[in-house]
């Protein structure tokens, strides 16, 4: 797994690193550890590659958290698979918010969004696309069964 990006995200866990490592390790397929670092034999930072994508992670217990200001989008093809996302991400301790965005027990944000959506959104017709958006504004998971209802 080789990420070409040139920006990563860079997280701050708030002495938690080692537990998340093993969380999102064990809920996504493709996810590779690439460096770890060690400070005083504690964790300190690690490399990650997540479905291709690479983030920075920092171990340090301080004042700052995690908000829904920023998030990571999950593209979902199935309503399986947004399911699959959404129960493994708010296992042992996340919290739902509104319109597909949760929050793990790690307090990040993430969208778990099932790709036809943008498509529904995207209908020329623009009568379907904004019913298929109050539709989706009602929801806290996303339902792709009812989101192609609303467009009918």
């Amino acid at each position: 797994m080789q990420a070409t990006n040139k920006i990563t995200p860079f997280l701050w866990y708030n002495d938690n690193l080692e537990e998340a490592l093993e969380v999102y390790g064990s809920i996504f397929k493709n996810f590779e550890i690439k460096s770890k670092d060690a400070n005083n034999g504690k964790l300190f930072t690690a490399v990650v590659v997540i479905e291709g994508q690479e983030l920075m992670m920092l171990n340090w217990d301080g004042p700052f958290q995690f908000n829904q200001s920023i998030s990571f989008f999950i593209k979902c093809e199935t309503q399986e698979e947004v399911d699959y996302y959404w129960d493994s991400l708010l296992a042992d301790g996340g919290k739902e918010s509104q319109c597909g965005w949760l929050f793990d027990k790690f307090g990040l944000s993430w969208q778990v969004v099932p790709n036809i959506l943008g498509e529904l959104m995207g209908n020329p017709d623009r009568e379907k696309a904004n019913r298929v958006m109050q539709a989706m504004m009602k929801m806290v998971k996303l339902d792709v069964a009812a989101l192609k209802k609303a467009a009918e």
